[in-house]
């Protein structure tokens, strides 16, 4: 299934060693678009601070996001069962926050997580199970979502997806772009891709 938000999965972050020899990487590979097809910022909101967000999706349907939150407990302890925490912020209405429903959850925007070890996740995305992302701590100590983008590790922060026509099951998705940051240097990535 094409993914209606789909997709996933990438990236964004700071100095970090990682050895991840235990984790496929598929092949996703930038595509070049014009620079005459800018994301219309204005439409999409800043996002609050004072979160957990590991990283968020919007889509050009309307500007409701879809955020990705660390799902820790007071002390700052990972749920093993669920590490991650999916809801929409709904800036189309009234910019409320609110759970995704069992279709959003099970066939679009939600996850399914399996641990790798104490700290790492490998994490994917129901409507796009085939690129895998990692949750990991990186070098400032904090977790991150990490992916991999034309041979390079990368730590996601946003996604974003051009969806013109097709349907709720099947959207004709344009391209997805993820932009994130380079964990060794700290230098924004961004790349785009058709799945």
């Amino acid at each position: 299934m094409k993914l209606l938000f789909l997709i996933l999965p990438f990236l964004y972050a700071s100095s970090l060693p990682v050895n991840q020899t235990a984790i496929k990487k598929p092949a996703i590979h930038a595509v070049k678009f014009e620079s005459d097809d800018p994301i219309p910022d204005n439409k999409f909101p800043a996002l609050p601070e004072g979160i957990n967000r590991l990283f968020y999706v919007q889509r050009t349907p309307n500007a409701n996001t879809i955020v990705y939150e660390l799902n820790s407990d007071k002390e700052g302890k990972l749920n093993p069962d669920n590490p991650i925490h999916v809801y929409w912020l709904k800036y189309a209405e009234r910019g409320q926050k609110e759970e995704l429903n069992y279709i959003q959850r099970k066939f679009a925007y939600g996850l399914v997580s399996r641990a790798i070890n104490n700290d790492q996740y490998d994490i994917r995305f129901v409507s796009y199970k085939k690129f895998p992302l990692t949750l990991m701590r990186a070098g400032d100590g904090k977790y991150h979502i990490f992916a991999t983008v034309d041979q390079k590790q990368i730590i996601l922060n946003r996604i974003f997806i051009k969806i013109e026509g097709g349907s709720f099951w099947l959207p004709n998705v344009v391209y997805v772009e993820l932009k994130g940051a380079d964990p060794s240097t700290g230098k924004e990535v961004i790349t785009r891709f058709k799945p």
